[in-house]
């Protein structure tokens, strides 16, 4: 459980901090509100804890901007005035709670308990996973009844995968929900106690409890029963599906029921409104009234499986836009279908979610984890030149040369992408067969065709059957690994940002139920009128909006939207029980890029959104990524830089900032030509990415010129880090066309913030400074302002 901690008295603020670590809470703290008011945005919390008077931003204004952006995280304020009216201004703002200084600490935890619990009625309770237990009062973790003893971590983390049972949970995301800002540790560090806690459990006697997606992060296992490594991974992907569709079908039944009244009330509006058609009493707002009713139960039953009930709605809704002068038939026949929609809704909600779900899980990315490729081939010559420049940028790889050793692997693994030739010559099969059989469990693995065929009719077939790419052999290894590369790239979604407008409660229940379990973070807003702020403030990665809402309808505000020069380039996505010429020509010439259909279907609204995140992350990387090492470029790392400056001021951290620049990279290109010297600057991208941490910033500025930015770290460390990474960089073995072997050194220069610049432009000079002293010394070496290497 993470909590934002909000306390300018700083000796204050580490005795509680002390404390509620004590008690397995991971806390991050600031020292004034513009701060806090950072790290919220950043960050998700379970609760917050609030002084009243801070510099910068007083509690009662930071609650009163959280609470207007939609966010509910829980607020408890902490005060040292005793004053009524300044104790209802606060509640008032937002506020859940508060509490008088000088406070009890025990008084204190029982109100952060009661806060989260009022926040999240399942936090405190009691969590079963089979034999497993995990009580949350007395942080008391059970299997079978045996106690285990965990760390806080191990604690921490078993107490995320149980509190959400069916979510895979990415690095990335267990460092936002479990580690504080400042305490993030390594991807390394976070699979060390992953490793810890499976063992603790499996001596216990739990084996298995917690797996690995591969290519998607961590979760509970989705069968409490071991199952046996014969298993086909047809059998596997079923029962995944299996078991998500129930806990799908669960949750919407319970939204069903609790919402179930108000929209027995909408129905009701409608039957008053034939009640009074009969004896000829129907006013126009009577008949306005029902005509939205009946507009917003078409849009909504069927996303709870009452499909008949949805047509029932439409038909109800046509017959009322077309009402003039009712006949006695019309009459009667608006009373069969409030009949028989009332009959529809004494039913059970049925199960929506389709039997063969293209989308059984959400596919998130995990930073750094080793990528797992499968190459079926049987030229092992190839395979094996495959293999080698795999191992050169990190890649591990599995050969299997008939498709036969390739259904085995695939029965026990799944790798995150293969790469598939569709010939094989001592067999009747061919690679076709393998990517019909993955295409037909639908097993979220991208495959990379690869083949000497020039049939044009091949490419179709194999686009058809889900191939991610066509690569015509012959083709350098490096060109493969290249294409394999961006395939991945194209694969692994990020955790988005989703702002869904819709002024129907039910409708946005209904979407945070279906979206929560992708990992995508949600803003919810039901008001049309806090639109543009909660836009700015939340900074979505994609927008989905309604057609028909008071005050403003979507078309106004995609209409707004596009005219922002900031947000012209923002996916928007429409959700509308219309579906006829007139509508659709509304909403694309509004600026929309796509168009749901109510009722929702899951499977479908889930690929309409993968696929724009998916092209507007294609032309993002356009614009932020060099094309050629794959890091970011010099316009996008600039403002990564200034955003880690503006951090490390309100943190008060270190910050380094380092000028890489390759020696003797011209003679490199006219000795060995541009080709290998592109290879060169492509490593050393690799091998960048691959010993840095997730937050740090690497880039390249052009030509041989890399930046890099390590925040929280001093030059001293900064310095012994670099030359670590010099010393394994210079120790590798290129090899040109001609099959020449060479290494390549670099030097760097390296400026700390805040004793050598407090901006990029200062910190700059004095990097670029130092590196032009290395390059005079001799290369091959690291200066900064204080220290050498």
């Amino acid at each position: 459980m993470k909590i934002l901690l909000v306390e300018d008295d700083a000796a204050a603020a580490q005795i509680l901090k002390e404390t509620l670590e004590s008690k397995q809470y991971s806390v991050d703290c600031a020292a004034d509100g513009e701060t806090a008011w950072e790290l919220a945005e950043a960050f998700a919390y379970n609760l917050i804890l609030l002084d009243v008077v801070l510099p910068k931003l007083d509690g009662i204004t930071f609650c009163q901007k959280l609470r207007a952006k939609g966010d509910r995280t829980p607020i408890l304020l902490l005060t040292a005035q005793d004053s009524s009216t300044l104790q209802v201004a606060g509640l008032d703002a937002g506020a859940d709670d508060y509490l008088m200084k000088p406070y009890q600490l025990d008084e204190l935890l029982a109100r952060i308990r009661a806060a989260v619990r009022r926040g999240d009625s399942t936090s405190l309770a009691a969590l079963h996973w089979g034999k497993l237990c995990l009580e949350p009062n007395d942080c008391n973790v059970t299997y079978d009844g045996q106690r285990l003893h965990l760390t806080p971590k191990e604690y921490a983390l078993l107490q995320l995968f149980l509190t959400n049972k069916q979510r895979v949970f990415s690095q990335n995301a267990l460092l936002d929900h479990l580690w504080s800002f400042e305490d993030a540790p390594s991807t390394n560090a976070i699979r060390a106690h992953i490793k810890s806690l499976r063992q603790k459990l499996k001596q216990a006697g739990a084996v298995d409890l917690i797996e690995t997606v591969h290519g998607m992060g961590y979760r509970l296992t989705s069968n409490m029963k071991t199952q046996q490594p014969q298993e086909s991974q047809k059998t596997a992907n079923t029962a995944l599906n299996e078991v998500s569709s129930h806990s799908i079908e669960s949750r919407l039944k319970a939204i069903w029921e609790k919402h179930q009244e108000k929209y027995c009330l909408r129905v009701k509006t409608i039957e008053q409104a034939v009640a009074a058609l009969k004896t000829d009493t129907l006013s126009e707002v009577s008949q306005q009234a029902a005509l939205r009713e009946a507009h917003t139960l078409a849009g909504s039953l069927g996303s709870f499986g009452f499909t008949e009930a949805t047509h029932i709605c439409r038909e109800i809704e046509q017959t009322l836009k077309t009402l003039e002068t009712p006949t006695q038939a019309e009459v009667k026949h608006l009373s069969r279908l409030v009949q028989k929609l009332w009959q529809e809704l004494s039913q059970s909600p049925v199960d929506i979610q389709p039997k063969d779900n293209l989308y059984s899980s959400p596919n998130l990315a995990i930073a750094n984890q080793p990528v797992h490729l499968l190459i079926v081939d049987d030229d092992e010559g190839l395979a094996s030149a495959l293999t080698s420049e795999a191992k050169i940028r990190g890649i591990q790889t599995e050969t299997a040369t008939t498709l036969a050793h390739a259904r085995e692997i695939l029965a026990h693994t799944q790798p995150d992408i293969i790469l598939l030739d569709l010939s094989f010559s001592n067999c009747s099969e061919n690679g076709f067969e393998l990517l019909v059989e993955l295409s037909a469990v639908k097993s979220p693995v991208p495959v990379l065709v690869f083949t000497a065929s020039e049939s044009f009719s091949d490419r179709v077939q194999a686009a058809k059957l889900g191939g991610r790419g066509f690569l015509q052999k012959p083709v350098s290894p490096s060109e493969v690994m290249d294409a394999v590369m961006q395939v991945l790239q194209q694969s692994n979604t990020p955790e988005a940002k989703l702002l869904i407008v819709d002024d129907d409660p039910q409708i946005l229940d209904f979407l945070r139920t279906l979206l929560s379990p992708w990992g995508f973070q949600l803003a919810l807003l039901d008001d049309p009128q806090e639109f543009w702020h909660t836009l700015e403030q939340f900074a979505p990665d994609l927008l989905i909006l309604d057609w028909e809402m008071p005050n403003f309808s979507g078309i106004d505000l995609c209409q707004v939207v596009r005219a922002d020069p900031r947000w012209s380039q923002l996916p928007i996505l429409f959700l509308s029980a219309h579906n006829d010429a007139d509508t659709l020509q509304r909403v694309f010439t509004s600026g929309a890029d796509d168009y749901v259909n109510k009722p929702i279907i899951e499977s479908e609204l889930i690929a309409r959104i993968l696929n724009r995140l998916e092209r507007s992350k294609i032309l993002q990387s356009l614009a932020d990524i060099d094309t050629l090492t794959g890091l970011t470029n010099r316009r996008k790392s600039v403002q990564d830089f200034n955003h880690l400056l503006r951090l490390a001021n309100r943190q008060k951290q270190s910050l380094c900032f380092i000028l890489l620049d390759l020696d003797h990279f011209k003679s490199i290109n006219d000795c060995y030509g541009h080709d290998t010297g592109d290879k060169v600057l492509k490593q050393l991208a690799e091998l960048l990415k691959r010993c840095f941490r997730d937050e740090d910033t690497v880039a390249r500025w052009g030509g041989e010129e890399f930046a890099i930015g390590l925040y929280g770290i001093n030059q001293q460390q900064c310095i012994a880090r670099m030359t670590r990474f010099l010393d394994t960089f210079r120790q590798h073995e290129f090899t040109d066309t001609k099959e020449r072997k060479f290494q390549v050194t670099f030097s760097a220069g390296i400026a700390e913030y805040p004793c050598d610049g407090t901006n990029l432009e200062e910190l700059y000079q004095v990097a670029d400074t130092q590196l032009y002293k290395a390059k005079v010394a001799g290369r091959n070496q690291i200066l900064s302002s204080q220290l050498v290497s």
